[in-house]
This record gives C-alpha cells, structure tokens and sequence, in this order.
C-alpha cells in the first residue's frame, strides 16, 4: 500500500506546485489551463486522495464498537457515538460534507473541461470513465448518509442531496429527491461504462476504477434499490472475471488488505487510525464469532485486557471499497429474495468454507442446510456483520435491513438509538446548512 500512498502524495505535490485554484480556475490570462491526459490525471488523483474518509465516523453510530472514554481523541467522537446530530460541540468531528463536494468539484471539471480539451485516446476514456465512476460513487455514499434509504414507493418525494454537475464552488444549491440523486448515479455510471478500458487496476494502482469495479458498484447499487434481478446479474458478472477468496486455513493476510487477492477497489480508508484507536470491538460484534472455528477472529481482533482491540484497519494497507467476498454476499442475497434458497446458502458457502476451519464449515453447513428463508435472510445479516466488521458496511445495512435499536453507554449514561429512528438518516451537518440557506 506504500506504492499508493506513494503514488497519490507525489501526484498531489505536482498538482499543488501548480497551485489548484490556478489549474482549476480558467481564465485567458496568468492561469495554468488543463489540457492534456497528464494534466485531467493530475486533477483526478488529487479527487481520490481527497476522497473523504467518512466510513470512519459512521462506525461510531453502529452496533459494532464501544467507544474508550480514556483515550485522548474521546472528546473528538463521542457525540457521534451518542447520534448527537445537531447543537454538537464545536469540537465534535463532523461528518463530511464539503469535502464531497471538493471532489465532485474536481470531478465536474475534468468531465465538463476535459471532454472538450484532451485529445482523443484510450487514456482520455480511461480518465473520463474514473471521473464519471467516482462522481456516481461520491453520491451515492451522499445520498446513504444524509437521505432515507431508497424505497420505489416514496424516492421520489424523499430528500436527498444537492446535485451540482458544474466546477462552481459558489453556486447555492437545493437538494434534490432520493430518486433524481439514483438516477443522476445510474448516468454516470452508464457513462462510465461506456468508457472504461482498464478491466482491472494493479495492486498499488487499484484506488483507481476499472470495469470490475463498476460492475461491483452497480451490484452493490441494485442490492440497495432491491433490484434482485440486477444485483445477481452483477454480481455473477464480476465473479466470472474475478472469484478469488483469501483462504484463511492458509494464509493470515486479512481478506480487506488491499493486496489481497479479493481487492477489487481499494480507495475507502474505511477505519482511520484515530477512529481505530478510540474504539473496541462491541460485546455483541465479539459475541458473534465462534472463536474457536471462525479464523477471521485472529485476523480481525486482538485481545486488550477484558475487551479486544480491532486490528483489520487503521492503515493505507486497508483501504478497500469493494472486494470479491461482497459479491458472493450481494449474489446470496439476491438468489433468497428471488426464492432461490438452495442456491442462495451455496453461494454463501463458498465464503465460510475459506473462513472457517474444515470442522467449523461442517459446523456451518450443518445449520443452514435446514433452515427456512426467513432463517437463512438471518443468519446472512449476521454473517455479513462478521465478514464486513469494521469496514464501512455496517451503518448502511442496519439502514437497509432492519434499523434496530441500539444502546451506547458515554461517560456512564445510557444513549439510545430506537428502533426506525429518524437519526438512522444523518442531519445535514451544521457548518453545511449555515453556509447554504437552502438546506
């Protein structure tokens, strides 16, 4: 992950030495205009590197970690594992917002400028195709923080999210429906599509979207829309090109390391260090795991006193955005939802088999073999809890799944998140609705 890291601050030093309000702002006179392949790379890299680590912030309101009031950070974090989404203070973090929109900044410009100003060639598609891709991504994690859940019946009256598709930082914008936000997300995609040449990025290049990417992206975006249909077509899309699994009975590289063989996108810094260090795994998350047959334990967790530090993160070595395991996860659930359940617990299946022990998948296989759908959909969310723990899905499936309710205990008081609470959907930040009236 050094080569990355490496890759994006030296690309971000040739940006700055520019200065990028120069690069950016186009005026006739005394500005650097971007121009070429090399220069649109350049704008786009700085939008990944910039890319916000918001996944972060959102563990803090999940069922999966108990903060550490004696950690020198606690100050910083504790109203968001309290859901104290408005009158926080002043040195509470505060969800990302601006910076999403720094990057779509970025991203309008090499779309809307780029198209016009860089010569024709695969480089200029790849570019243009990354831009469109990262733009829809950027939405949609948008629209799953601050808006309701996608839902058919109501997308259309819910709100959602502002949608600039122009390089202007002044403009004041509205928010737009949930609906017209997926539908602004499906066009880029489509767009991207179109474009994209790389099939899949190398390791220490693969922050970066390739076509592998995107038909993740779209399995991930069907699941979440209830597109069963398209959730399977996706994800047996991917699978098909790339099925690998880290084998935990034979190696001890963590399946979200971003060289591991299941790496499909690894932009998100989904447990920072700061986040990693002022938390421990909840009772309930540890409380999931068969300790004695389940090899992700050792990998994910490390015993700290009476409770147990995570240690799949807080390093470049762990960004990951998507991977294969997702894909087998989307395609189980995909095939219950369209009463395939026979298929459903087989795809699940070829994921236990390479994370638990040989008698641990006998174990496994043995208890869902019986079981009804309403059963397995079960034990699918609490394998997904296990699998994904700490890595950034967990606040957007309990929105998705089930919205349950969740007890918090800051400084010795009891907070909680009831079940299908309005804080499920996150407040515009303050900073954010006092800069722009309309929100």
């Amino acid at each position: 992950m050094r080569k990355i890291t490496t890759f994006i601050a030296l690309a971000a030093i040739s940006f700055t030495s520019i200065g990028c309000d120069r690069f950016l702002d186009i005026q006739p006179e005394g500005k650097v205009i971007p121009v070429t392949v090399e220069d649109y790379r350049k704008i786009l890299t700085s939008a990944y590197s910039k890319y916000p680590i918001h996944k972060s912030l959102s563990a803090l309101r999940t069922d999966e970690m108990a903060i550490d009031e004696n950690n020198s950070d606690f100050p910083y974090y504790r109203e968001l594992a309290m859901w104290k989404d408005s009158n926080y203070d002043a040195e509470t973090k505060e969800f990302q917002w601006a910076d999403f929109y720094t990057v779509i900044f970025y991203l309008n410009q090499a779309i809307n400028e780029g198209t016009k100003t860089m010569k024709d060639s695969p480089e200029k598609n790849q570019i243009l195709a990354e831009a469109y891709a990262l733009r829809a991504y950027s939405y949609f994690d948008l629209v799953n923080l601050y808006a309701k859940p996608y839902n058919a019946a109501t997308a259309s009256a819910d709100r959602g999210v502002p949608i600039s598709l122009k390089a202007d930082m002044e403009a004041v914008l509205k928010p737009s429906t949930v609906q017209e936000v997926y539908n602004q997300i499906h066009e880029d995609m489509e767009k991207a599509e179109g474009l994209m040449v790389e099939q899949q990025q190398a390791a220490g290049a693969n922050y970066k979207f390739s076509k592998n990417a995107l038909m993740a992206f779209n399995a991930r975006l069907a699941l979440y829309q209830g597109d069963w249909n398209k959730a399977l077509q996706y994800a047996q899309a991917v699978l098909s090109v790339k099925a690998e699994l880290s084998n935990l009975n034979t190696s001890n590289t963590a399946p979200n390391h971003y060289a591991s063989v299941e790496s499909i996108l690894a932009l998100d810094n989904p447990l920072n260090t700061n986040v990693q260090n002022v938390i421990f795994a909840s009772p309930e998350l540890i409380s999931k795991y068969n300790q004695s047959t389940d090899k992700r334990f050792g990998v994910y967790f490390e015993k700290n006193s009476n409770r147990y530090k995570v240690i799949k993160g807080g390093s470049n070595n762990f960004r990951v955005s998507f991977r294969t395991a997702e894909l087998y996860f989307i395609k189980s659930e995909a095939l219950l939802k369209l009463n395939r359940l026979d298929e459903a617990k087989e795809a699940l299946l070829k994921v236990v088999a390479n994370r638990y022990t040989p008698a641990g998948y006998t174990a496994v296989q043995n208890e869902i073999n019986p079981m009804s759908a309403s059963q397995f959909m079960s034990y699918l969310l609490d394998e997904r809890f296990r699998e994904f723990a700490l890595e950034g899905h967990r606040w957007f499936d309990l929105r998705r799944a089930d919205q349950k309710k969740i007890i918090h205990t800051v400084n010795g008081v009891e907070y909680i998140l009831q079940q299908n609470d309005p804080r499920y959907t996150i407040e515009y930040p303050m900073s954010a609705k006092k800069n722009n009236p309309n929100l």
